[in-house]
């Protein structure tokens, strides 16, 4: 029994601990000026709570509520679309739909030279849902096997496929951070682009990157629900931004909870640990594999010498698509 106790108080101690590290991370990255006083205050408030405050009970009591008023205060910040955006994320995709006929505002569709030097271009384009003849999703590579990024893609019979890439807007002068990303540092944006912008600034000119290309497996009719998803999506995103978070509201989290409650995927480990998601998809039949194992799928499915060797030519969507399984 004392043992139990122990366990028990242990067990939430070191609850209080984790809670009161993330509260000192929301004062020191997401407090309005003067942070480092704010975040030096907290600390001191904390100290003065485990130290002279008596009992057990009390000290964690005074410990939580401390976190709940910073938790209370993070919670009321609100995201926006001001800027200064750089030129990639100026500007944010909206949608308009007509019966059969859908336009989209701000679809990217940069000229790259290097990377960093590129001509951007905002362009407006039009299709027909009843055009859409499959989804593909890249997962991009830069790293770590388990760290990824997938970009959906929709095939069209009549148009070139047009890509959603759910992404940090990152404000001038700001860097990614992974631990920057559990605060309220970046907001959410969808990016549609063209392929020859959002798969091939990744596969040809960003340096170590790695591209992988699955044919979806289902209908054109599923094909186009699953774009009316992202539709809806960003033009709620459009008027009412998003918070990023890099485990609750990412590039991956977000593809599933935009969809109906009832027609998500079931959990798994792999959502949040999303180099592994095409072996996730792999695994419940959800990407063609031509009756491939999955390491010889992933093998053939790798785009970046197609892509190089494609680079600016038009037929750019057909050429990585070359040798890709089309059948489970």
């Amino acid at each position: 029994m004392k043992m139990f106790r122990f366990l028990a108080w242990l067990l939430v101690w070191i609850i209080a601990i984790f809670c009161s590290t993330w509260a000192f991370g929301a004062i020191y990255y997401d407090f309005p000026g003067f942070r480092q006083i704010a975040a030096g205050i907290f600390v001191l408030i904390l100290l003065v709570s485990v130290i002279f405050v008596r009992g057990k009970l009390l000290k964690l009591a005074a410990v939580f509520a401390v976190f709940a008023l910073v938790l209370l205060w993070w919670l009321t910040l609100k995201p926006n679309n001001d800027g200064p955006w750089p030129p990639d994320v100026a500007e944010t995709a909206r949608a308009e739909i007509n019966g059969d006929e859908v336009t989209i505002n701000n679809v990217r569709n940069c000229d790259y030279r290097t990377e960093t030097d590129f001509t951007t271009r905002w362009e407006r384009r039009t299709f027909r849902l009843s055009q859409i003849t499959g989804l593909d999703v890249a997962i991009m590579y830069w790293g770590s096997q388990y760290i990824a990024h997938p970009i959906a893609s929709f095939r069209f019979a009549d148009a070139l496929p047009i890509c959603f890439s759910i992404e940090t807007r990152k404000r001038i002068g700001q860097e990614y951070s992974a631990l920057r990303g559990l605060y309220r540092q970046y907001t959410l944006i969808y990016i549609v682009a063209d392929e020859r912008d959002s798969i091939r600034v990744r596969t040809n000119y960003r340096h170590g990157e790695d591209a992988y290309l699955y044919h979806v497996v289902g209908s054109p009719e599923q094909a186009r629900e699953r774009f009316l998803e992202y539709l809806k999506a960003l033009n709620i995103l459009n008027t009412h931004p998003l918070w990023y978070n890099a485990i609750t509201t990412n590039c991956t989290t977000n593809i599933r909870t935009q969809r109906p409650i009832l027609k998500r995927i079931p959990w798994d480990w792999r959502i949040l640990v999303n180099g592994k998601a095409d072996e996730l998809l792999y695994e419940r039949h959800l990407i063609a594999a031509g009756g491939l194992p999955f390491v010889e799928l992933k093998q053939r499915s790798h785009i970046n010498e197609r892509a190089r060797a494609a680079d600016e030519d038009p037929d750019f969507s057909r050429a990585i698509r070359e040798d890709l399984p089309q059948g489970k």
